[in-house]
């Protein structure tokens, strides 16, 4: 069972881009944003009254205001690049939240960064280079990909905070209440802009832009709760391979369904941040060792 919901939470958000892509020919990134976050509260609501028979909500922390922000504009300047942009952008999301996220172990919580995850780190920073410059000339590549990577290092900014607020909020609350808490905030927030902002794209209103945007709504509130779920049942190895392998389907559905044109730039810088984040998250020998009862062999420890 957990590693059905890893899969599912893993090909859920592989799926993000051209979901977001879809909806965008209907409405603009803003109403787009606010249907994940509305629609999201709307099912994880539903599953958490059939789960636990209460909401959880909870308002009056300031992790939930932190994380809610960082969340909301995650998903406004992802749904911007995406809109403009390739499907499979989004992929540069997870590489430069990781940076991010080094560079604020190390300056504001003065934690100390072994060799391997400066390593991690600059290869995650290498396979971001490499997708953006996607083989172009420099003044082509600032022209035509520059404002795109910027808004996706926008949105990997407001994602490190949201993650920030998960580590200080997972010690006094469950991820379900928590995750509720702060996409109702969210949904609020992105409401404000809503009249001045938002407007339809097209005179029509397709199907499958409805059902994109249902889609995504699915995916941001429940997604999240099979991934805490899933950690739970299987190791934290198998969870980091099946995880981010999700950057390959993101290309994938890119491919067969937008035809976006994939180059061996954007494999290889893909395979350069893949391998980053690998060898950032993959449990370190010494972890093993210590975790070894008194006598226990390295075979008998599996």
């Amino acid at each position: 069972m957990g590693y059905l919901l890893l899969i599912l939470a893993t090909l859920s958000w592989s799926f993000v881009g051209i979901l977001v892509k879809s909806a965008s020919t209907m409405v603009d990134s803003t109403t787009i944003t606010f249907a994940r976050f509305s629609l999201g509260i709307v099912f994880l609501g539903i599953l958490l009254l059939v789960k636990d028979r209460k909401l959880g909500l909870k308002l009056d922390l300031r992790w939930i205001w932190i994380g809610a922000l960082g969340k909301s504009c995650n998903y406004l300047f992802e749904n911007m690049a995406i809109s403009i942009g390739y499907s499979y952008g989004n992929i540069l999301v997870g590489p430069i939240q990781t940076v991010i996220l080094l560079l604020v172990s190390v300056f504001i919580f003065k934690e100390h960064v072994s060799l391997r995850g400066w390593i991690a780190g600059a290869l995650c920073i290498m396979g971001v280079l490499c997708i953006s410059w996607n083989g172009l000339p420099l003044h082509t590549m600032l022209a035509s990909n520059g404002l795109t990577t910027l808004l996706f290092v926008l949105s990997a900014i407001g994602t490190a905070f949201h993650v920030l607020s998960q580590k200080m909020l997972v010690q006094s609350m469950e991820s379900g209440p928590m995750n509720f808490s702060i996409f109702f905030l969210c949904s609020i927030l992105m409401a404000v802009p809503l009249p001045f902002q938002a407007h339809a794209t097209g005179g029509t209103v397709p199907l499958w832009g409805i059902a994109a945007l249902v889609g995504l709504g699915l995916i941001t509130g429940l997604s999240f709760n099979w991934f805490a779920e899933a950690l739970k049942r299987v190791s934290f190895a198998a969870a980091v391979i099946v995880s981010n392998s999700g950057a390959l389907f993101t290309i994938l559905w890119s491919y067969l369904f937008f035809h976006d044109r994939i180059t061996g730039y954007i494999l290889s810088g893909v395979g350069l941040f893949i391998a980053g984040l690998l060898l950032l998250n993959w449990p370190m020998r010494k972890a093993r060792l210590a975790a070894r009862k008194p006598g226990q062999t390295a075979s008998d420890a599996g």
